[in-house]
């Protein structure tokens, strides 16, 4: 019998047993009050990245199996490939691009109703170039100790990309997706240095992101942007972990900076779904939000005193398949950037601390802002209706739900979550951003107008 024939019979054995109290009326009030799933068995989606991590653990620890869900969890090729089975229902959700909801809700790309009530993690993602770039950014980088100074700006990489534009060669870069975090973590940071990213244009057919650009930014998968770095296809990525550690362990590349340093504390990955699938399994949902939610908060408990299990689970070939050392490298509170250069950062990874888990619009927002800015959105958008988008995705009262069950089964306390009563889905306007721009979510055109790069307004192409 296989270990997951196994889980799958105690998954039955315990859903028999719950089933049982519940006839004869000795669960809880609290369990009663949600109701027993409706869908039972259920197939969730990932891409093989550390911050799949919450479903893996929801699995691996029997959250799932605690809210009767009988969970299969399936690695997927790439983005579009996860996305476009949740829209078909091949997958009953998955780990997805923070940016993926909100483009499939208003029509870029794929176009399907997807709504997310949890998200995933805070932080997680670097941009990495090759050694051969590293060694001329050096020059321009300022050194204390022997060691470069960061955060490291993009101004560094300018007189790079300039002397490959004077003999006539084009400056490539990876990214994930066009409507990644790592998509719009580079651009922010490309052009926070005085570097054009480049402008998508639908309206005209032009989906490359590539015009007017100093960067020619490109999709390549994650586990794939080592081997296109090394093979001289790109000359530095955006990606999550741990492909940015696996560049320093081959000694292929060198991190430059993390999406830590770009904004402090931003959010990343999200769990997606249908909203039919919201619709029509309102128990389910809440029950699944539930498992991950304990999972998050597991990954974070006692200053990350569960991490080293977590990198042993992660390490797993059906997981994320890297090394241990490789994974542990970002996941338990230090970085290394250059060879030898480990620095602390202790909130590289968030899964449940600063409310990581609860979807924010103003989060959604900024992602919005992202796509107006580079033009994947077209045209001008009043603020209220990117509010209204933003509110038809992100969906904090399916959390407030799930939440307010865990605290009332005596798993978690109130403390651990935001103040419902109070809470609004924006957070104060934030300031740590690497060009010292200030994001106030409610005011998204009005922090348009603060980028030297990118359009705002009514600029189009």
């Amino acid at each position: 019998m296989t270990m997951k024939t196994v889980k799958h019979a105690r998954q039955r054995f315990r859903h028999w047993l719950a089933t049982g109290l519940a006839t004869v009326g000795l669960l809880t009030t609290a369990q009663a009050d949600v109701g027993w799933p409706e869908k039972e068995e259920l197939t969730f989606g990932f891409i093989k990245l550390t911050d799949m991590a919450p479903l893996a653990i929801a699995y691996e620890k029997g959250f799932f199996e605690d809210e009767g869900l009988y969970v299969s969890l399936e690695a997927q090729a790439n983005w579009k490939v996860l996305l476009d089975r949740v829209i078909t229902g091949e997958l009953d959700g998955a780990h997805m691009l923070a940016g993926q909801p909100l483009a499939a809700t208003i029509g870029y790309g794929t176009e399907a109703h997807i709504i997310t009530p949890f998200s995933m993690d805070l932080n997680g993602n670097g941009i990495t170039v090759s050694n051969a770039i590293w060694e001329q950014m050096k020059t321009h980088i300022p050194h204390e100790n022997g060691k470069p100074v960061h955060p490291i700006s993009a101004s560094t990489l300018k007189p790079v990309v300039e002397s490959f534009h004077e003999r006539g060669d084009a400056f490539k870069m990876g990214m994930v997706f066009p409507v990644s975090t790592h998509n719009y973590e580079l651009r922010y940071w490309l052009a926070a240095g005085g570097l054009h990213p480049g402008y998508y244009a639908p309206a005209n057919g032009d989906t490359s992101g590539q015009i007017d650009a100093d960067v020619l930014l490109s999709v390549t998968p994650p586990p794939q942007m080592p081997s296109t770095m090394e093979a001289g296809t790109i000359m530095g990525y955006c990606v999550g972990e741990p492909w940015n550690q696996q560049a320093v362990f081959k000694d292929i590349g060198v991190p430059v900076i993390t999406d830590y340093e770009i904004w402090k504390n931003n959010p990343e990955k999200v769990f997606g779904i249908t909203r039919e699938f919201a619709e029509q399994y309102p128990n389910t949902t809440v029950r699944l939000v539930k498992a991950l939610i304990r999972a998050a908060e597991w990954l974070d408990a006692n200053n990350n005193a569960n991490r080293p299990e977590a990198v042993e689970i992660l390490a797993k070939p059906y997981y994320v398949g890297a090394d241990y050392e490789v994974i542990a490298n970002s996941m338990t509170g230090t970085f290394e950037y250059e060879k030898g250069d480990t620095r602390p950062v202790e909130d590289f990874n968030v899964f449940f601390r600063y409310n990581a888990t609860y979807p924010y619009y103003s989060d959604a927002i900024w992602y919005l802002t992202q796509m107006r800015r580079w033009g994947q959105i077209a045209e001008p958008k009043t603020d209220d209706w990117y509010k209204e988008v933003a509110a038809s995705v992100y969906r904090p009262d399916l959390y407030q739900l799930a939440a307010e069950e865990l605290i009332a089964e005596g798993l978690m306390s109130a403390d651990q979550f935001p103040e419902f009563d109070s809470e609004t889905g924006f957070k104060p306007p934030q300031t740590e951003f690497i060009d010292g721009i200030t994001y106030d979510g409610t005011r998204p055109n009005a922090y348009l107008e603060q980028f030297p790069i990118g359009l705002k307004g009514d600029d189009r192409l």
